[in-house]
């Protein structure tokens, strides 16, 4: 076997474009998304993005498919403990993933936020933008149903609110500069999931 075909795979293409897009989202905001800052920020040839993203609107669509794949894995809501075990290993384990989002994480964030706001204004965004997070709510109503929830749906979208609510009000809200810690994060989330197992 050659050299060549051991060697790890890089990135590609897609990936490299649709990353630097999402680092210009955090940094420049969708005014400074442009298909030639992407091929600048990716360092690829000019052409290069338009080329795999012809519209604004591709761009963004793979922007949102990349903001997927990557939220998955600072979540890692697939290896989040069993449910049935009870709400502070979840709590634990769920606050871990929200500090992840809030500190090393930052940037994919703020990403997502000014994607969710430009998806209020064009609808084929909105379509990708739905479809994309529907994983993540099929799964956090998974373990919301497994811990004993007696209104799943409700409970998914409290949890949802609530985890959403603290990561913009410390990422683009009057909380920016007061970013919490793991622990008062994972006190606040047994609060909350104390509160939907209560008899």
């Amino acid at each position: 076997m050659s050299a060549m075909s051991v060697r790890a795979a890089g990135p590609s293409r897609s990936d490299l474009v649709a990353d630097a897009a999402l680092s210009l989202l955090a940094e420049r905001g969708m005014r400074g998304l442009t298909h030639r800052a992407v091929d600048e920020a990716a360092g690829l040839p000019q052409g290069s993005t338009s080329n795999l993203a012809r519209t604004r609107q591709a761009l963004l669509e793979l922007a949102v498919r990349r903001l997927a794949d990557r939220e998955a894995r600072v979540l890692a809501l697939h290896e989040m403990p069993d449910p049935r075990s009870g709400t502070d290993s979840l709590a634990d384990a769920l606050a871990l993933a929200t500090h992840r989002a809030l500190t090393s994480n930052r940037a994919l964030t703020l990403a997502r936020y000014e994607l969710a706001l430009e998806a209020t204004r064009r609808p084929e965004l909105r379509a990708c933008f739905d479809a994309t997070g529907a994983r993540f709510r099929d799964q956090l109503a998974a373990l919301v149903t497994g811990m004993g929830s007696t209104d799943p749906a409700r409970h998914t979208l409290s949890l949802i609110a609530w985890a959403d609510g603290l990561m913009f009000s410390c990422v683009a809200g009057s909380f920016g500069a007061e970013v919490p810690s793991l622990a008062q994060v994972r006190a606040g989330l047994r609060e909350l999931l104390a509160g939907m197992t209560a008899a």
